[in-house]
């Protein structure tokens, strides 16, 4: 497990000397072009996009970025050991600049054998409450040829009856819901067109464990239980090396949104000095 201060972000992560999580900058396509710079980053204090990039704050607008500042930004390790790495944010001038609260972040990766544990924490070390929005994006690596033939595809554990898909316009999130995507209640097939309209974002899933599978191989390259978070989203480039597997705890911002920050949906809000804590695990196999 290799792991860095940048974004406080998992880098590597191999099985018997196999890589499992795409190789960012080192990753490029045959015109030399990198296909995405991340490994695993993280998404506060909002997760995908903004209406305008803006938000209002206690009547003032700021300025957030997709994803929010939290993945660009340099941590203080806490403790790394052989395996477990732990990263802490702590709110300055930076990022109150962009969201005025006091917070501290810790990202933390724990292996048990061939599982990887992603624990997230956030602090509210400030004396009003703090709302926000909290994601994951790990990316991990496939082969391309089976990707662009249509060989790899998700499987829930159970069947998903209640399962609905948002549909994104412009990165953000449409008053109707897309298409559903699901087989049989219980795969999603996946190759290089799959992500024309940006990322597969569910939300009513019941049973909370997604396996990405190989038809050609016929075997499981990860299984991910996600128990705790109301939204996964799949998201990759076109020919690129990764499928990105993202636990959410909100949304970005919908079309007729208000800009107002409070009134986003699904936004977790933490009392003064109140911690909150979620975490997710993935098991890889060769």
């Amino acid at each position: 497990m290799t792991t860095t201060n940048s974004g406080g972000e998992l880098l590597s992560f191999k099985l018997e000397g196999i890589e499992k999580i795409h190789q960012g900058e080192d990753s490029i396509d045959e015109n030399g072009k990198v296909y995405w710079d991340k490994h695993a980053p993280i998404m506060f204090p909002i997760v995908g996009k903004l209406k305008r990039n803006q938000t209002i704050i206690n009547g003032r607008t700021y300025e957030i970025l997709p994803n929010g500042f939290a993945n660009d930004m340099e941590y203080e390790p806490v403790t790394k050991l052989d395996n477990f790495h732990s990263y802490m944010l702590k709110s300055n001038k930076y990022t109150m600049a962009r969201f005025p609260y006091e917070f501290e972040l810790y990202n933390t990766y724990r292996q048990e054998e061939n599982k990887l544990i992603f624990i997230y924490k956030v602090i509210n070390t400030g004396n009003t409450n703090m709302p926000f929005g909290l994601g994951s994006m790990p990316a991990f690596k496939i082969d391309q040829d089976d990707f662009k033939r249509g060989n790899y595809y998700l499987e829930f554990e159970e069947e998903e009856t209640r399962a609905h898909f948002l549909y994104l316009i412009d990165g953000l999130v449409a008053t109707e819901y897309g298409k559903n995507k699901l087989e049989y209640n219980k795969y999603i097939s996946l190759d290089e067109h799959t992500f024309d309209n940006d990322a597969i974002i569910v939300k009513g899933i019941q049973d909370k464990k997604i396996s990405l599978k190989n038809k050609r191989t016929k075997k499981t390259i990860l299984t991910m239980d996600f128990t705790d978070w109301p939204y996964l989203a799949i998201w990759s480039k076109s020919g690129a090396p990764f499928i990105c597997i993202e636990p959410w705890m909100s949304t970005p911002d919908s079309i007729n949104s208000s800009n107002i920050f409070v009134k986003k949906p699904n936004m977790f809000v933490l009392s003064p000095k109140e911690e909150f804590e979620n975490k997710f695990s993935v098991e890889f196999f060769n």
